[in-house]
């Protein structure tokens, strides 16, 4: 796969310490060859892709400049961590990422002691480094700790607390932000690069240091010379550098840095890491470097399948038929529509216009759509907001990243009875990502709290209905509509129609069993119940479209005519849907049935397709099949071919 006559450098660098015994002046080559192989490998395998390309210098620097493992380097966002994996031993493993069995697209503990936080949701990196300093400090231990945070994630309220506790606690931690958003100008990084070294250098730092000592021996005026020198220095960073901020919450600030420049980038984290207290260095990146696609359209090329090395267009079979569309454009051709028929639907993203499909509406109605950045909790509270003033928004964001608002969610929005629309995309398994990105918690987080409905569409036309009904119709409090991962089942009707809140829908009548299906789940229950008729078992499918409210009526009425009922969910089995119906149960007294909760068990589910994770829980419709037929206890009379 790889042409080894081009890597002079890389296939002999099996660890930091393998890096470090090179000279300074091979390290521009070593980049070239990192870049080259990620690109080599992801273009055949795909994974993330963009912001990798971009820390490649920055990532060779770190390893270079500072002693790995025993010092700490923490990563926000994983999905920069391509080349740091490279340089720590698993280079040879990255054909292998984001597939089953393989390595994880993300930074991950039990993978490599050079992951020394696990990342894949934003704005951590700071509160982490933090801690581990604070734990170092407390252990009278002597290595250096160094937060990478970028890609946007310094939008994040994570990010500023803990800047705001690093200014409190004065550890020593050094913070790189990687700013891959504004092109370097390379006047101002050359003004920048003279002024950072100036601040950073030894005779500069004891010169700050007498003049400080000296003023406070000023009795009266002491005070004021100090202040005198502090605006001295400020002044001059403030003109030259857009560090202010940064020296507000406590950090000494250097840069912006060019972020590609490597000899400027290890003198830099050189000087530094001998600097006490925190520090924040500002380098500038471009995510993409090196490779034209990439840096022609980086938002495209942030996450890759397969693609064409030379063009950077999909690989992806070209098949003859249509396809399905995926949820994330049905939805925002749906709002886009909504929005046409009341002039009070707007929608909230956190960053992921793209990933939501509200880019679609934001490109024919932009004055509807409100992106605040990678901050969920003000997203909802925002939303909250808004829909005081009677305004309807829908606030777009994955489950798995939901859960960063619970609070908001629930003192911000369902306390205050708030007309709030939640669309959860990437509900259920989501594949590749893994466990940081499944959307299994929802059904269980979400239920929980009072006023909050919870719906699960098992198609696109039901999809565009309850969220229709969502808006114009259940307008005391908030409702949840989750949707997966991937292209939907069915077509869209051209006329959106409103559904009775918390009803169910029977799709097939069967006397062995009851099969009780949310959302995506639905589909495997129908496959499901197609197999079973072969194995002599006829099974009752239901749409169970609404987790909360359930369907009271039809649910006594199903308990009534079946003795045997599975409950079928691609979320958390503890405190989820068929605990729902298990609860009503119990409340109602009703004996001598057989219940089987069928959902995702009690620990985290790791990366793999979204095909090989359903059939090793037994959610795709095989498994359902197999599990019904073990639990009616008929003999297999059939072998069907998977």
């Amino acid at each position: 796969m790889h042409n080894k006559d081009f890597y002079r450098f890389l296939f002999n660098i099996n660890s930091p310490s393998d890096l470090r015994k090179l000279p300074q002046e091979a390290l521009p080559y070593v980049c070239e060859e990192v870049r080259e192989f990620i690109v080599d490998t992801i273009t055949q395998t795909g994974g993330h892709f963009g912001a990798g390309l971009g820390v490649v210098e920055l990532t060779v620097a770190l390893h270079f400049a500072f002693n790995t493992p025993k010092d700490k380097i923490i990563w926000d966002v994983g999905h920069q961590g391509y080349p740091h994996k490279i340089l720590t031993g698993r280079r040879d493993q990255l054909h292998t990422i984001r597939q089953k069995g393989g390595l994880s697209g993300f930074l991950k503990i039990d993978e490599s002691e050079y992951d020394v936080f696990g990342a894949g949701h934003a704005s951590t990196s700071i509160s982490a480094a933090l801690g581990v300093a604070a734990a170092r400090d407390f252990q009278n231990q002597g290595h250096k700790v160094v937060a990478v945070i970028g890609d946007g994630s310094m939008t994040g309220g994570l990010a500023f607390e803990a800047m705001n506790n690093c200014g409190v606690q004065k550890k020593d931690i050094i913070v790189v932000l990687n700013d891959n958003n504004i092109s370097i100008d390379p006047n101002v990084s050359a003004i920048s690069n003279y002024f950072n070294e100036l601040f950073a250098s030894e005779a500069v730092n004891k010169i700050r240091g007498n003049i400080w000592d000296l003023a406070g021996r000023f009795e009266g005026i002491g005070d004021r010379l100090r202040k005198a020198a502090s605006r001295v220095e400020g002044s001059i960073k403030s003109v030259m550098t857009p560090g202010m901020l940064f020296e507000a919450f406590g950090f000494n600030y250097f840069g912006p840095l060019n972020g590609h420049n490597i000899a400027k980038l290890v003198k830099m984290l050189r000087l530094t890491k001998e600097l006490k207290g925190p520090i924040l260095l500002h380098v500038m990146t471009e995510k993409g470097k090196g490779y034209a696609p990439a840096e022609n359209d980086y938002h495209k090329l942030h996450a890759i399948g397969k693609i064409d090395k030379t063009t950077g267009k999909s690989l992806a079979k070209n098949l003859s038929l249509p396809s399905a569309p995926m949820y994330y454009k049905v939805f925002g051709d749906a709002m886009v529509e909504l929005c046409k028929i009341d002039d009070k639907i707007v929608g909230v993203s956190a960053a992921m216009l793209e990933g939501t499909g509200l880019d679609i509406l934001d490109k024919v109605m932009p004055e509807r759509v409100f992106d605040v950045g990678i901050a969920e909790g003000h997203a909802v509270t925002f939303a909250s907001g808004m829909a005081i003033q009677g305004m309807k928004p829908v606030v777009a964001i994955y489950s798995t990243f939901l859960q960063r608002a619970y609070d908001h969610i629930i003192h911000d929005c369902a306390l205050q009875n708030q007309h709030v629309v939640f669309v959860l995309d990437r509900a259920g398994i989501v594949g590749e990502d893994g466990p940081t990105h499944h959307g299994v918690m929802d059904i269980a987080y979400l239920r929980s709290i009072p006023n909050m409905k919870v719906a699960a569409p098992k198609d696109e036309n039901e999809f565009r209905n309850l969220l229709y009904s969502s808006l114009l119709f259940y307008t005391d409090g908030p409702t949840a509509i989750r949707i997966p991962r991937g292209k939907v089942f069915g077509t869209a009707t051209k006329e959106f129609e409103s559904i009775k809140l918390g009803s169910w829908q029977r799709l097939t009548y069967g006397t062995d069993i009851a099969l009780l299906a949310v959302g995506k789940m639905v589909h495997e229950a129908m496959g499901a119940a197609e197999i079973l008729k072969d194995y002599g078992i006829e099974a009752e499918v239901i749409n169970a479209r609404f987790i909360k409210p359930l369907d009271s009526e039809f649910l006594l009425e199903i308990l009534g005519t079946h003795s045997k009922l599975m409950t079928i969910e691609d979320g958390q089995k503890m405190g989820g849907f068929g605990s729902a119906v298990l609860e009503f149960i119990a409340e109602n007294s009703i004996m001598n049935k057989e219940i089987y909760i069928h959902g995702i068990p009690d620990k985290f589910i790791q990366h793999g397709t979204q095909e090989e994770l359903l059939s090793d829980l037994q959610l795709n419709a095989r498994g359902i099949a197999d599990k019904v037929n073990s639990i009616v206890k008929r003999e297999l009379d059939v072998v069907l071919s998977s």
